[in-house]
């Protein structure tokens, strides 16, 4: 791999299932999952560890299920096996374009992934490998969004880049009012006070408490992950982004 210059040494890309499904309104998109594993191979040539968390909304999706009248915590477990097929479909993308990928579940599922243990996903990350975290925390309750901070937080990630289908953070839903404002940076508090819809308020104290900054971007833009990793200005800042910390051996 081509020497690293990248403001990042380790970060934690928090994907959406529904990043997966591409322009289908259900299921995974072959051809999407590809196109997103070509964007990790670009910065993973820059030798930045990746460690990943996806979503399962483009199968199942736990909250609006248990609003329906299915337990809560059922239906979150239906969600969180979701995420481990999305997270298999993109391991398959990742290999098949000659990124070594592991994929580590909180949910046991033998011969399908590696159980959750945390020293042997930052020694998989040490060695050059791409870390996808699925089956959430294992927990019900805690959204994708708490497990991206939460592995990012373990991991002693840099930062935690999170893919929309839109450019950043807005005042609100710019879809509904296109009068929306797009902000380019927030403190944690201001994400919080505001009620801004970004990642769930556990998500947001948990990044703040372990002082790791966020960034969100549109995925759906090609190359701007690797401009992003390369210290350009894209999306919507969260927190403050510092140059990458020396990592312990």
């Amino acid at each position: 791999m081509a020497a690293r210059t990248t403001l990042y040494k380790r970060i934690l890309l928090k994907l959406s299932g529904e990043a997966l499904q591409g322009d289908r309104g259900y299921g995974i998109d072959p051809a999407k999952c590809v196109e997103i594993a070509r964007e990790v191979r670009e910065i993973y040539k820059k030798k930045v560890q990746i460690a990943l968390v996806v979503g399962g909304g483009n199968i199942f999706r736990g909250l609006s299920e248990s609003a329906r009248g299915m337990d809560r915590a059922t239906a979150d477990y239906m969600g969180m096996l979701a995420t481990i097929l999305n997270g298999m479909a993109l391991q398959d993308a990742l290999e098949k374009l000659g990124v070594p990928t592991r994929v580590q579940s909180a949910i046991e599922v033998k011969g399908a992934a590696e159980p959750y243990i945390r020293m042997r996903a930052r020694k998989h990350l040490e060695n050059g490998m791409v870390v996808i975290f699925v089956g959430g925390t294992g927990n019900p309750f805690f959204t994708t969004d708490t497990t991206a901070a939460l592995r990012a937080s373990e991991m002693e990630a840099d930062i935690i880049i999170k893919g929309t289908k839109v450019d950043g953070v807005y005042s609100s839903d710019p879809v509904k009012n296109p009068r929306a404002r797009l902000y380019k940076h927030l403190t944690y508090l201001d994400v919080l006070k505001k009620g801004l819809k970004v990642m769930d308020n556990t998500a947001i104290t948990l990044s703040m408490n372990s002082n790791i900054p966020i960034v969100v971007y549109n995925l759906n833009r090609p190359g701007d992950l690797k401009k992003l990793i390369a210290g350009r200005e894209i999306g919507t800042t969260i927190g403050e982004v510092k140059k990458c910390r020396k990592k312990k051996s």
